[in-house]
């Protein structure tokens, strides 16, 4: 009976340390999840943030200038004595009368030329054609106003594949009757302004 009671006793202090073993090694593995959970945590916030470069760059483009070639001249111009007229002078370089009469132009033309500018700049770029609105050309203290500015090409240019366009440019010349003889002309010349669009 003793020697049973003894071996009933032994498997009794095995389960024990079988469940203390198992106690352990159950906070043994919760110590090491816990371990690498920080670890993970720690090393996850380590790749929440990214880093990328990109390359800055500029290109300056050729500036735009404008040069003039030929003055604008309206040529000859007989006036009435009576009756107010125009001379209207094309970006062509060719010229007619505003039709009420007052102006007529002479067979002996004088020199008659569109103002003509050469544009240059960055190739294949447009660019914006601004005109003045009007100018005074005088002659001995006597005045005539050139206004109705228009251009070739109108209101926006091309510029070619080698960078550079011509531009003419006319207008109208208001002449009084009985409008004093003389050479008429503006000292400070006629704006013409060219801008990229």
């Amino acid at each position: 009976m003793h020697f049973w009671h003894v071996v009933g006793y032994i498997p009794n202090k095995s389960n024990n340390s079988l469940k203390l073993l198992k106690t352990n090694k159950m906070k043994n593995l919760v110590k090491a999840i816990v371990t690498a959970a920080v670890v993970l945590t720690a090393t996850s916030s380590s790749f929440a943030q990214a880093t990328a470069t990109a390359a800055a760059s500029a290109t300056i483009i050729t500036p735009i200038t404008i040069t003039k070639t030929v003055d604008m001249n309206f040529g000859n111009v007989a006036v009435s004595a009576t009756i107010a007229g125009t001379a209207i002078l094309a970006p062509a370089g060719t010229r007619t009368t505003g039709g009420a009469g007052g102006v007529t132009l002479p067979a002996t033309t004088g020199t008659v030329a569109a103002a003509t500018f050469t544009i240059s700049g960055q190739a294949s770029y447009t660019y914006a054609i601004t005109l003045p609105a009007s100018a005074t050309i005088t002659s001995s203290g006597n005045t005539m106003t050139v206004n109705a500015f228009t251009s070739s090409p109108s209101a926006t240019g091309l510029l070619s594949s080698g960078g550079t366009q011509t531009l003419t440019v006319g207008a109208t010349l208001n002449v009084a009757a009985a409008q004093a003889a003389g050479t008429y002309t503006n000292a400070s010349g006629v704006p013409v302004t060219v801008n990229y669009n």
